[in-house]
């Protein structure tokens, strides 16, 4: 008997990361609040090789306004999660989705009132 194959973790068959339905739930949780607020409009959601990707924007054409990334290799690290500004600037690294996505929610209703 031959033994199985095993699959390759490079190339373009290698799995991809993608965010997990709890993590879901709580990137679109806080996205519904400021769509609400009328402050974000629309957003993209990217699987890649090594990491995976919640882009929010204010409008269709623009650049992202955040990206939040998960990033699995760097979960022992700086964390497994990272908000990413407009700028391309890392505004907060973390080992947990919630304080991360509270620290933003924190920032954009200050800047509402």
């Amino acid at each position: 008997m031959n033994a199985p194959i095993p699959l390759p973790l490079t190339g373009p068959s290698a799995p991809s990361v993608f965010f997990n339905r709890q993590e879901l739930m709580v990137i679109l949780a806080l996205y519904g609040k400021m769509v609400a607020l009328g402050e974000w409009r629309d957003y993209a959601i990217t699987g890649l090789r090594d990491h995976a990707e919640f882009a929010i924007y204010r409008a269709t054409a623009e650049n992202p306004l955040y990206r939040v990334e998960k990033h699995p290799k760097l979960r022992t690290k700086q964390g497994l999660y990272v908000l990413v500004g407009e700028n391309r600037r890392v505004l907060r690294r973390g080992h947990e989705l919630v304080p991360l996505l509270k620290e933003l929610e924190r920032k954009q209703i200050k800047r509402i009132k």
